[in-house]
């Protein structure tokens, strides 16, 4: 979300009062050509292209704002539409002033080819009515108008978009990055017939096993403390324009989130419920309970009918699992949609705002890939559905291969030639994929002291940001000279090693406290002689697991004192080639701070809520015998 904040605050110095529009133009003054060379920016749209705003009725009689821009050439044309529904604002406001970019990541191509462009404010954001809900449940069954879902406000649109808005081809598509990735998902379900192509791209799809809020119970602190205060409307306020109230932590987010103490009462000192009403939704649901498990998107695209083209990056630090969960959702409740998943070496929407979109913090991920796929992917996709055009040549998914830094083209992921295979944490601090042996003798686990109040920080710089874009590739060497990090390391590959499907940490371990967060990370150490990053840990995978909800999400246990328990879930995807001379590195360790909350290691029924005085040290221990193998399960290609 933090990504948006120059966009909405772009959005929001414009102060002028917003005409409802409702009559569109059937054909319109043809202006001359631009000379070639001269960019598509605002200039340019406003050329050729007239703005038109409505505030579009729907069921239920709540209107949403919505910027239409129509090709000022028809010349006997019908075009198709694009839509994008946001909650960060459908500005700039006002029908004269133009976006600087239109259409799926601003590719200049569909501008030039001619199509409508919508965007809309969703319910209850920037200059719409009604009431925004986080991640609005989708409702299978509408009897009546005030059954309304981000499926019927798409429908809604749509439907009048094609009544009102003219020429057009009758065909739609719809697309979005981020949040408005999931109303994309939202809206194409149950979608009119009219509604062709979809493309949710870095979707929240659920908020709290692994998209934007909780990853495994784990509250990602950094992204939501300031974030979520920061977004929708205050109850008390009335359609109109938003300033982004995003929290300034200072220079060292590390030094300001550990001075805050306890999360619950730093919130109540800081966040008026008012206007961070987001805030307090989240932090009143910390399992997975009724509230959580219905935002759950994927649960209901069985509805969705149009082509879909998913999309994401393997270093998206905020929505990485949503498109996996989507597009197996989809594979599972929807088989008969042309469902297509792309992942690239992208952070968030990197692949949009990029131009080569091949570099994450300081490491470069090979040739420019950003061009690639906007021209030869996504624009195809779209041109194809909506005018006829040629089918782009992409198999059902698109991989970008870390570490070979090359696309490779599968029909299923993981890839139906992939094997499980076990990678063991070893006594020694070795890893390997033999087992540990049946013999007993020797340590039978590895140990460390983890201490709250010490955390261990996101990266090894002193940040402004509690959550950089690139913790997802950081060199880890900071972390291996830590005495409450546990390192595992092969020995030198002597031949390559691709790793292709999620990551699943079987964790067997034991606190001398209540609770434990444990965090598992892939790591491929680069050798000596390597020219980018000589001898650098640089991180594939990390992900944490708050290991009260080890029996379940929806009702936490405590531990026992001492006693050997285990852990098994999943992280996120890869898709990476550990290269002869590497070598493969797994951490473990129980804080990533600010990155992740605190976990105050005592058992208390809310976190938030602990008291200082129960934020304690804990001895966690990892075990490694034939009976207690720890160990993560991948998938493996030959």
């Amino acid at each position: 979300m933090a990504q948006f904040r120059a966009a909405v605050a772009a959005a929001a110095r414009t102060r002028r009062a917003v005409p409802w529009i409702v009559r569109t133009v059937c054909a319109l003054v043809c202006v001359a050509a631009s000379l070639p060379a001269q960019p598509v920016d605002a200039a340019w749209l406003h050329a050729h292209y007239r703005k038109v705003e409505a505030r579009i009725p729907m069921r239920d009689g709540v209107r949403l704002f919505t910027s239409i821009y129509i090709p000022r050439d028809t010349a006997g044309q019908a075009f198709p539409i694009l839509m994008t529904r946001t909650p960060f604002g459908a500005g700039p406001y006002g029908d004269s002033t133009y976006r600087r970019v239109l259409g799926p990541s601003g590719n200049p191509r569909f501008a030039r080819d001619g199509y409508v462009f919508v965007v809309q404010d969703v319910r209850g954001t920037w200059m719409s009515e009604g009431r925004l809900t986080m991640m609005t449940p989708h409702l299978p069954k509408k009897t009546a108008p005030a059954d309304v879902d981000e499926s019927s406000d798409a429908s809604d649109t749509v439907t009048w978009l094609l009544a009102h808005v003219t020429p057009n081809n009758g065909r739609v598509g719809i697309y979005g990055i981020s949040w408005p990735g999931f109303y994309t998902t939202a809206s194409c379900i149950d979608a009119p017939a009219a509604v062709v192509a979809c493309s949710p791209q870095a979707p929240i799809t659920d908020i709290w096993l692994g998209d934007d809020s909780f990853h495994n119970g784990a509250l990602m602190l950094a992204a939501n403390f300031g974030g979520l205060a920061g977004l929708g409307r205050a109850r008390s306020a009335q359609p109109g324009l938003e300033e982004f109230r995003g929290r300034d932590m200072g220079p060292d987010a590390y030094a300001s989130y550990l001075a805050l103490g306890p999360i619950g009462p730093a919130a109540r000192r800081l966040i008026n419920p008012d206007s961070g009403w987001l805030w307090y939704d989240a932090a009143s649901h910390l399992t997975y309970d009724a509230y959580n498990a219905a935002r759950d998107i994927s649960q209901h695209v069985g509805g969705i009918r149009a082509a879909t083209l998913v999309v994401g990056g393997w270093f998206d630090a905020e929505d990485l699992q949503g498109p996996f969960r989507t597009w197996r959702a989809l594979q599972k409740r929807a088989p008969a949609t042309d469902a297509r998943l792309v992942v690239g070496p992208w952070e968030h929407g990197g692949w949009s705002r990029s131009v080569d979109a091949n570099l994450v913090g300081a490491r470069k991920f090979g040739a420019p890939s950003g061009p690639y796929f906007r021209d030869s992917i996504e624009y195809p996709f779209f041109a194809q559905h909506l005018k006829g055009g040629e089918a782009p040549a992409i198999t059902r998914v698109t991989a970008f291969e870390t570490g070979s830094n090359a696309w490779r083209r599968y029909d299923a992921f993981p890839p139906e030639n992939a094997k499980r295979v076990s990678l063991y944490l070893l006594p020694g601090g070795r890893l390997g994929f033999t087992p540990p042996p049946n013999a007993s003798g020797g340590r039978a686990f590895d140990s460390y002291r983890s201490d709250p109040a010490h955390p261990i920080p996101t990266t090894d710089r002193i940040e402004p940001e509690g959550m950089p874009s690139d913790w997802v590739v950081g060199d880890q060497r900071y972390a291996s000279r830590r005495p409450d990090v546990l390192t595992y390391v092969s020995g030198v590959l002597t031949e390559d090693v691709v790793i292709a499907g999620p990551v699943t940490p079987v964790l067997h371990v034991s606190t001398t406290g209540g609770d434990a967060d444990f965090i598992v990370k892939l790591i491929d150490v680069q050798p000596a002689t390597d020219s980018a990053a000589p001898g650098a840990e640089l991180l594939i995978r990390g992900e944490p697991f708050r290991g009260r909800f080890r029996r379940s999400f929806a009702k936490p246990v405590p531990f026992s004192s001492g006693v050997p328990d285990s852990i098994r879930f999943e992280m996120p995807d890869v898709n990476h080639r550990f290269l002869r001379g590497h070598r493969i590195m797994v951490q473990i360790q129980s804080s990533w701070f600010p990155l992740i909350d605190r976990n105050p290691q005592t058992w208390v029924p809310n976190i938030l809520e602990a008291k200082p005085e129960e934020f304690k040290a804990a001895e966690m221990r990892v075990y490694h015998t034939a009976m207690r193998a720890t160990r993560l399960e991948v998938f493996v290609l030959p």
